[in-house]
């Protein structure tokens, strides 16, 4: 049905959007993000005397490698969803194979994303740097929402389309 290939598309590109803003504004408001980075790996907002602090990262030098990691991470997630979107949208009206196919640019975006959420922020930042002592520098909550809204899309995105009715597209 093309509807339900209409709304996929526009749920790939919202997610594109997404990654793509965050990306600008990482960019145009670098400090911000910088001292949230900056914060973690330095565990300097963790609980007093926590026997995790022997990993604290403390080299300036380390956290803007992390951060520029994290903006090059998030430009690709967007970039990739975005060429995804257009990859759909392309093969609106194609065969079903055609736009089965056309779905693997929004999975390879999608994984990039969860990677980059689940595993850079939930695992390494909370648990690894123990981010969720913090109550100033804890971005567990938003890293959360961004990776399930990526892994709804793509389940929904992988739902099977069939075949589209002709008579329907004249």
């Amino acid at each position: 049905m093309l509807t339900i290939r209409l709304v996929k598309t526009a749920m790939v590109a919202s997610t594109a959007l997404f990654a793509l803003l965050v990306t600008f504004n990482n960019l145009t408001d670098y400090n911000s993000n910088y001292q949230f980075v900056r914060h973690v790996l330095n565990m300097d907002t963790t609980f007093p005397g926590n026997a995790l602090m022997g990993r604290a990262i403390t080299a300036p030098a380390v956290w803007t490698v992390g951060y520029w990691a994290i903006i090059a991470t998030e430009a690709a997630v967007g970039l990739t969803l975005a060429f995804a979107a257009v990859q759909l949208a392309v093969n609106l009206r194609s065969s079903a194979a055609g736009f089965n196919a056309a779905k693997k640019y929004a999975v390879i975006g999608a994984g990039l994303g969860f990677l980059l959420w689940f595993t850079g922020f939930m695992v390494v930042g909370g648990e690894w740097f123990a981010m969720w002592q913090s109550q100033d520098w804890n971005g567990q909550e938003p890293a959360f929402r961004f990776y399930m809204t990526l892994l709804a899309v793509v389940i929904f995105l992988n739902q099977p389309d069939g075949e589209l009715d002709a008579r329907r597209l004249r």
